[in-house]
């Protein structure tokens, strides 16, 4: 087992169980929610330098993690269990383990800690605004804005399977507004938009 597991290992982790493009960049979009959230909560936390990062690196991999078992595994008999049993045996910390069944609304596990909420709160989001930024000419997620994102959560046809209770519900147990949520996982994907080939094709106004 590695001494230290992070970023690098819960994306190597993703992409040895997850062959999907769409699922892996789902990891990765979520992944990039979640961690922003992270940062936020370090430096409410007054947490700087090694404690910091190494504080962010868990909502990182969290986001990461959370549907590593979907395609081998994607009842709710299964998932997300047999991930969670994995990672407990590479010796995850109990904190990403316990976000992971969390953002599971069956598993019976109960959203307490702070990465709790904002994995579950991002799932869903980070779906949303992917698809937002899909059906622009562009294809950029630097095209979408806040209000063309609350406009499209009250068309039920786009993005039908996205659960736009999940975002709003997410939203209140962080304490903050719809609006809010939204604005901070866009600012948040769009500065990460080439990772998540999310950053437009060259030339398409």
């Amino acid at each position: 087992m590695s001494e230290r597991l992070g970023r690098a290992e819960a994306l190597m982790m993703l992409q040895e169980w997850t062959q999907g493009e769409s699922l892996r960049k789902h990891g990765l979009a979520v992944s990039v929610c979640t961690e922003a959230y992270g940062v936020m909560e370090a430096e409410r936390l007054g947490l700087s330098g090694a404690a910091a990062e190494e504080f962010v690196e868990l909502y990182a991999s969290a986001g990461l993690l959370h549907d590593m078992d979907y395609e081998r595994h994607p009842t709710q008999e299964e998932h997300p269990f047999v991930g969670v049993k994995h990672l407990r045996e590479q010796g995850w910390p109990e904190s990403v383990l316990q976000a992971i069944l969390a953002h599971a609304d069956y598993s019976g596990v109960a959203r307490e800690s702070h990465l709790d909420k904002a994995l579950f709160a991002c799932d869903e989001l980070a779906g949303f605004l992917t698809a937002c930024a899909l059906v622009k000419p562009s294809k950029s997620i630097h095209e979408v804005e806040v209000a063309g994102v609350k406009k499209k959560m009250k068309d039920k046809a786009f993005a039908r399977a996205v659960m736009r209770e999940d975002i709003s519900g997410g939203a209140e147990l962080l304490g903050l507004s719809v609006e809010e949520h939204v604005g901070n996982c866009l600012r948040a994907m769009q500065a990460r938009a080439e990772e998540l080939g999310l950053a437009g094709q060259v030339g398409v106004a």
